[in-house]
């Protein structure tokens, strides 16, 4: 579980995040959404450590990581896997490296285990490693740089998965399978994950909790059920403009 606890961020003294307080509970997809410029992508660098709070705590298994010393923090991060919205594969390295990068930055592992386990975490999203684990990010489809890009953020059996638009960019049908997936994985390995995303059908398709950030402060904390019997007209406006939602 993550706790978030009276989480306060400001650039230039303008307010991005104030008095942000909630939980991200195991084995669940928590959805983080909100307008662009709501605060929801800096409130998800703040929770892996890429940029500071100015004041509130993070807690990681009621941990402070914003306490932790360098090792710790160290230490916690190997515990945190991320999907980026484009991906983010190195362009130079095969796809086999690409998922093997965490393994020999973090890990100990001899080649045979980090083969094994690069193989393992492909085969899990769904793509032969013997037909891709020699090709680079340009020669496969976006949907298969997603499922490299999880295959990436899994590859250290994380506590925690953070997701930044994961179905972005993809067609429909491709987006529903990347949803999918991270929603098996989600389940399987009882993971923490939390999704920053704009995609309304997603939410209340997987989303277990939902939390909504309405310029930079906390509108709503629920369930898909919830928000979509609320009678707050902001969030009924930000949910519903989609004519499928």
């Amino acid at each position: 579980m993550i706790t978030v606890k009276n989480l306060y961020k400001s650039f230039n003294n303008k307010v991005v995040l104030e008095d942000i307080s909630t939980e991200f509970l195991p084995g669940k997809c928590n959805m983080i959404i909100g307008a662009s410029g709501s605060g929801k992508t800096v409130m998800i660098k703040c929770m892996v450590g890429l940029i500071d709070a100015d004041q509130g705590e993070i807690l990681y298994q009621n941990k402070d990581f914003s306490k932790m010393n360098y090792k710790e923090k160290k230490n916690q991060r190997q515990e945190i896997g991320m999907l980026f919205q484009y991906s983010a594969l190195f362009d130079s390295l095969n796809i086999f490296e690409n998922v093997a990068f965490p393994l020999r930055i973090f890990s100990q592992k001899t080649k045979a285990e980090i083969n094994d386990r690069v193989e393992f975490c492909l085969t899990r999203v769904n793509l032969d490693p013997k037909q891709v684990k020699n090709k680079f990010p340009d020669e496969i489809s976006g949907g298969m740089k997603k499922r490299v890009g999880i295959a990436r953020a899994i590859v250290l059996n994380p506590k925690y998965l953070y997701c930044d638009e994961p179905n972005s960019g993809l067609d429909p049908l491709t987006a529903h399978v990347i949803d999918e997936l991270i929603s098996e994985i989600t389940q399987e390995f009882n993971t923490t994950t939390i999704i920053n995303t704009h995609d309304m059908n997603s939410v209340m398709k997987y989303g277990d909790k939902i939390v909504y950030l309405y310029q930079g402060k906390l509108r709503f904390d629920g369930t898909p059920n919830e928000i979509k019997n609320t009678q707050d007209k902001n969030i009924r406006d930000f949910v519903y403009a989609s004519q499928f939602t």
